[in-house]
């Protein structure tokens, strides 16, 4: 059974900085897109960061220049360190993977459980 589990997130001031982790586990045969998508209250979820299936990278405009997504393919993960931190980054932030299980050899769209970031003002 593949599981994305997520660690990181938690409350800063406004301007600080946080670090999400995203690992996945499981019999996987191959990933394809990986990345971070976050959700505020009434809000639409949106990607924020993400790894497309060329590993290329995308990035949402508000988070540009403060926010870098890197993964770890050896180890199957993916971290987002999130800087310069502002009240409108408050969310919960979820991780979400392409990826090919061993067992049926079809691309699935997996998602971690959640993680709050709240950044206070």
């Amino acid at each position: 059974q593949v599981q994305l589990v997520e660690s990181g997130g938690g409350l800063v001031q406004a301007g600080g900085s946080l670090r999400l982790s995203c690992a996945a586990s499981g019999s996987i045969f191959s990933f394809n897109a990986m990345g971070w998508y976050r959700q505020a209250p009434g809000k639409q979820r949106e990607l924020v960061a993400g790894f497309t299936s060329s590993g290329s990278t995308n990035y949402a405009d508000s988070v540009k220049g403060r926010f870098t997504i890197s993964r770890d393919n050896a180890k199957n993960t993916v971290t987002l360190q999130m800087n310069s931190l502002k009240p409108e980054d408050t969310a919960v932030y979820y991780c979400n993977a392409q990826i090919v299980p061993t067992n049926t050899l079809i691309t699935t769209d997996y998602w971690g459980q959640g993680t709050q970031v709240t950044v206070s003002s």
